[in-house]
């Protein structure tokens, strides 16, 4: 048994199994074909039928293994989170380590399709999902983060990084159709210097700065701001 077996799991995820004789189905191989068809066709492709067909078998023997299409997401988003570096808490550090956590779980999420859906409206509840949601919140405790702030920062700070992970998919999925991000936002760009100045001062004015940066920076610049707030929280009399 693993780690991430010892972990506790929802009790509603069908309990796992062992393979069965002569054949390597289990909720292992179920995982792994639906993250092959998750990162090149996206969750609007995934099925357990089309799982099936990954695996070479039919949709009904996978549900011995797996309850359904939702509790297989559930799972893809776990097996995704495992790939998440996490620290040990230190006081002296806690900022730099909270960005990292989260700057490395937009990576592992945007490195796998348009999984990030999963995280927006529902909580993931999967040990690994629990482990970084546990780290964070004892990182922003070692920084002085009070209780309160800690317990809403850590669902604040997640719909962010899954926010902005599906907004990326998405652009993927627009150059998959032959319609390149690039050209829609210079479609925008465009409008905003064209509005009329004297309805819109500020937008035509600041047209060159609200179209300026990569969605690289534009992420680090909100996460940034999020983990100041925090620090502004930690530095309050208690």
């Amino acid at each position: 048994m693993t780690a991430a077996d010892a972990l506790p799991e929802p009790p509603w995820w069908t309990p796992r199994k062992p393979a069965a004789p002569r054949r390597s189905l289990s909720r292992s191989a179920i995982v792994g074909a639906g993250l092959k068809v998750l990162r090149a066709e996206g969750i609007d492709a995934l099925s357990m039928r089309r799982v099936a067909t990954e695996l070479g078998t039919g949709a009904a023997s996978l549900y011995a293994h797996v309850a359904h299409k939702d509790e297989l997401l559930e799972l893809l988003f776990d097996e995704v989170v495992a790939e998440i570096p996490l620290p040990e808490p230190d006081p002296s550090r806690w900022q730099e380590q909270l960005t990292q956590v989260w700057t490395d779980s937009h990576a592992a999420l945007a490195r796998n399709g348009d999984i990030a859906r999963v995280a927006l409206g529902r909580v993931p509840l999967g040990p690994h999902a629990l482990r970084v949601s546990e780290v964070t919140m004892a990182i922003l405790r070692a920084g002085g983060v009070p209780d309160q702030a800690v317990a809403w920062a850590v669902d604040v700070v997640g719909l962010y990084v899954a926010a902005n992970a599906v907004e990326g998919a998405l652009h993927v999925d627009r150059q998959r159709a032959g319609r390149e991000p690039g050209d829609y936002y210079e479609q925008v760009g465009r409008y905003f210097s064209a509005l009329p100045v004297d309805r819109f001062p500020v937008m035509s004015a600041l047209a060159p700065e609200l179209m300026a940066g990569s969605g690289e920076e534009r992420f680090a610049f909100g996460l940034d701001l999020i983990v100041r707030g925090l620090a502004a929280q930690a530095a309050q009399p208690g």
